[in-house]
């Protein structure tokens, strides 16, 4: 995982407050080959959800897991698990049509209830609470756009009502509330899943990356530990990877930033998440008998932000806003995937592929979406019918806004590649490169990613991505190389954190200063 940032100006400790308060795991990596009836690849929120309920019904599961599960973007959500997702049932419905609107909230919300009888069942009753969610706006001109929201949002049965307050909200035009929502603790939550995992006979190796996967009759997954040999394969990984079929091209990538603060006033009667940009989003968390404030926002497109750090600081601001704040106490930012339609894809990895199946583009919600595609797919594998399924499946028409949409990202990807390799790759004086920092230059033809570490030392990895050749950036919030194209993500060390990318930056041999 990145390492932490020490710069003192920016709040707070730097890591998520789900892993901050959740006990480490040590399961042990893949040994050699194995054979399974499915094979899942991903320790989140999609993949323990998967495998754990196909292991209960009886089938012969291997998960595994590059780092560690529930410490990726899982671990690093604002954890609301919601079938309200901004203003997004009136676009929907706009998109697409009212029946895909409906199929979209009833997965949700099937999604909620399902978390909530398992935490019950896991007893892990102070794990998940209940409780109304917010989605409102101060600007007089976003009015209508509300109203439309919560009256296309009840139309497609979904618990929405238009207010005009919101507690503890100042200066509320308009707003949609939906009643009996849920927020929990992901880690606690799934960390007792993958017990439950292991009690149904499914088996977990972390520390474990696939690098291969080949599909067919019976597709293998081949790692840097070993090979799983499956009936079925199911791609848990955030994004894809293995991408067979152009979901570079539908699915773009962004950052967000949250805080976790010492408040006198927590926002404990209900979620709040304002809409517009940039956007606000807030809940409280009570862990180990404390109650802090989650507070989030400033997102921007992966790789395409001048100084990340200024995004905390943006959202710590939001936070004293709104409200009584004596202490920043955690600091974190997550990454997510959003389609161009809206609407996220859960099925078949694509039309040539055979066995295998994933999960992605849940656009900032994927706690809720995240459970539902695991529901989805464990569905499919078992041979039931779904009733949501064809709404997110991958070979669905996209409508002329996502099309639009879809041009507008990927003329912004060729751009970015084009520039970033005419001006990105900039000759400057490594001598003026502090510890913690990193910067890309040109050495002969070749971009080179150059970190000095804490200690003073210089490394130099290629800063070209792996995935498809774009030249990735510093990251000075997280002290990560980030890809301005499809969002892989890598250590300063050059480690892979988030794909696309499957592979390392290679090292690069830049001589001394």
């Amino acid at each position: 995982m990145t390492g932490d940032s020490t710069d003192p100006s920016l709040p707070g400790e730097h890591t998520s407050l789900w892993l901050a308060t959740s006990d480490s795991t040590e399961y042990g990596p893949l040994a050699d080959r194995v054979t399974a009836d499915v094979a899942v690849v991903g320790g989140g929120i999609v993949g323990l959800t998967t495998a754990t309920l196909l292991a209960e019904a009886g089938r012969d599961v291997a998960l595994i897991e590059r780092d560690r599960i529930a410490a990726g973007v899982t671990g690093r959500s604002t954890a609301k698990v919601t079938a309200q997702h901004g203003l997004v049932y009136d676009e929907l419905a706009d998109r697409h049509d009212q029946l895909i609107a409906r199929l979209y909230g009833a997965a949700n919300a099937a999604a909620i209830e399902r978390v909530a009888e398992r935490a019950a069942d896991l007893g892990l009753d102070d794990c998940v609470s209940r409780l109304p969610s917010y989605t409102y706006t101060r600007d007089p001109e976003k009015e209508s756009a509300v109203r439309a929201e919560a009256r296309v949002a009840e139309r497609v049965g979904q618990p929405a009502t238009y207010v005009e307050s919101v507690p503890g909200v100042d200066g509320v035009v308009a707003g949609v509330r939906f009643d009996e929502q849920a927020m929990f603790h992901p880690r606690r939550y799934l960390l007792a899943l993958a017990a439950r995992f292991l009690e149904a006979g499914g088996r977990l190796y972390e520390d474990t990356r696939a690098v291969e996967l080949e599909d067919g009759r019976r597709p293998r997954v081949t790692t840097d530990r070993g090979r799983v040999v499956a009936d079925h394969v199911v791609l848990a990984t955030h994004f894809p990877v293995f991408d067979r079929a152009g979901y570079f091209a539908r699915l773009y990538p962004k950052r967000s930033y949250l805080v976790a603060v010492r408040a006198s006033d927590p926002p404990t009667e209900g979620m709040l998440y304002r809409a517009g940009s940039p956007y606000f989003s807030a809940r409280s968390a009570t862990v180990d008998g404390e109650t802090l404030t989650l507070v989030g926002g400033h997102s921007h497109k992966t790789g395409q932000a001048e100084d990340t750090r200024d995004r905390y600081r943006a959202v710590e601001r939001e936070a004293r806003r709104q409200f009584d704040v004596s202490e920043v106490v955690y600091r974190w930012s997550t990454q997510d995937y959003v389609s161009v339609d809206g609407l996220p894809i859960v099925g078949e990895l694509g039309p040539t592929t055979r066995n295998v199946s994933t999960a992605a583009g849940f656009g900032g919600w994927g706690m809720s979406n995240g459970v539902a595609a695991g529901m989805m797919l464990s569905d499919s594998l078992l041979g039931r019918d779904n009733p949501w399924l064809d709404a997110f499946d991958r070979g669905r028409s996209t409508p002329r806004a996502g099309v639009k949409e879809l041009l507008a990202e990927n003329a912004n990807v060729g751009k970015r590649f084009l520039v970033d390799w005419l001006t990105k790759p900039r000759k400057r004086e490594l001598r003026e490169l502090g510890p913690g920092e990193g910067t890309v230059v040109r050495d002969d033809r070749r971009a080179v990613a150059v970190h000095r570490d804490d200690d003073g030392r210089l490394h130099a990895r290629s800063a070209v991505c792996p995935h498809l050749n774009c030249v990735v950036g510093w990251n000075p919030g997280e002290e990560s190389w980030d890809c301005p194209c499809h969002g892989s993500r890598f250590d300063s060390d050059g480690s892979v954190i988030d794909g696309p990318a499957v592979s390392d930056l290679p090292e690069h041999g830049l001589g001394e200063e």
